[in-house]
Order: C-alpha cells, then sequence, then structure tokens
C-alpha cells in the first residue's frame, strides 16, 4: 500500500530514518476502546501528553489549550454532569441520556480538552484549529507509549456544569473527549483511505 505520493506505506526495510519513524507512528495509531480496564494512566503520562500539544501550530500564541482529566469516580461524576447538562438544554432522549451517564467508565481515563475564546473573530477560529491539532500530538504520544486513545465529540460543546466542573471558563468550548487506556493487544482494523488529489502549480 502507498501513500498519496506513491510510497510505500511501510517504508524501506530497515529505515529508522526520523521520516520513516514518524510516518509509521502516524499510519498505525488507531481510535480504539482495547484496553486494559484496570491498569491506571498515571496523571503524570497525561501530562506529558497535554505538553505535547502545546507544540501544535498556534498563531499570535493564545495558548488556547484547556485540559480536565478525569479517573475512578470522577469518570462517573463527568457523566452525571453531562447528563445534567443535556437536561437543562433539553437535549437528548432519555437512550442517550442514559448512555452518556456511564460510557465514560469504558476506559481508567478520559481527558476533556477544551478551547479559550478570543474576542477578535479571526483569532477565535484559529484557537478552535489549533486546539484539534495539539490534540493530534496527543494521540502520537499516546500511540508512541503504547495507549489506546478515542477521540470522542461531546453531547454539548459548551455544558456549563460541565465546564465549570474541568475547571474551564464559562465562554470556553470543549473540542473533544478523549478516552486513554492501555492498549490490551487486539488489533483495529486499517481502513482504506481513499487517493489524495493533489494540485500541483509550477507557473
Amino acid at each position: 500500500m502507498t501513500d498519496a505520493f506513491g510510497t510505500p506505506e511501510t517504508g524501506p526495510v530497515g529505515d529508522d530514518s526520523p521520516y520513516e519513524s514518524f510516518a509509521h507512528l502516524a499510519r498505525t495509531r488507531r481510535t480504539s476502546m482495547f484496553v486494559e480496564p484496570d491498569r491506571d494512566v498515571a496523571p503524570e503520562l497525561v501530562q506529558e501528553l497535554c505538553g505535547l500539544a502545546q507544540w501544535a501550530p498556534n498563531h499570535k500564541k493564545t495558548w488556547p489549550w484547556r485540559f480536565a482529566y478525569f479517573t475512578g469516580d470522577g469518570r462517573r461524576r463527568l457523566g452525571e454532569t453531562m447528563v445534567a447538562d443535556m437536561v437543562d438544554a433539553d437535549f437528548g432522549d432519555e437512550g442517550k441520556r442514559l448512555k452518556t451517564r456511564t460510557k465514560y467508565l469504558r476506559t481508567p481515563g478520559v481527558l476533556v480538552v477544551g478551547c479559550e475564546p478570543h474576542p477578535n473573530e479571526m483569532l477565535h477560529h484559529e484557537n478552535r484549529e489549533a486546539v484539534p491539532a495539539g490534540i493530534q500530538n496527543q494521540l502520537l504520544g499516546a500511540t508512541a507509549v503504547g495507549l489506546a486513545s478515542f477521540w470522542s465529540t461531546p453531547a454539548l460543546t459548551r455544558p456549563p456544569r460541565v465546564l465549570d466542573l474541568c475547571g474551564f471558563g464559562r465562554e470556553d468550548r470543549i473540542v473533544g473527549i478523549i478516552y486513554l487506556g492501555w492498549a490490551d493487544g487486539r488489533t483495529v482494523e486499517t481502513p482504506e483511505r481513499p487517493p489524495m488529489p493533489i494540485t500541483l502549480v509550477t507557473a
């Protein structure tokens, strides 16, 4: 299998160049909750992963990332708090709320990633774009150390109670909720990628 440039995805045998090492990491990252349920993910490690996020491109150096890490009973509290916000917003049926109440228990750790707003409209949008770039850094770092990860979309992006629980500002937005756990060895199917058309302009 080749990438968009026709380069073999595995690279030449024995090629340990920085590019090939990175390309292998990027191509082997998977969205997965196949984890060891009773093995904790230390907050210190998650702190390291959050540090990687800040190396993503960030125009004007606004540092918009916000993080809150939930383990143990904190995961259940996160679910209950999200459901309270869903009820207040009249969002979701009873089945969706019931699922939300317990779904954060599926992995040993859950990282909520938020984004700070900006009064300048352009920087407000750029903040929102910088945060997913940072999340990708985190996911690659998680893969490198043997963690499985699953980036999910929250039921609500500005749930007041959850923002307060996370220690975020009232105007912050939740961009993603990342499930984390040590990979248990099960494999995830590799999805086929379609060809990537690239416009080349030389003159």
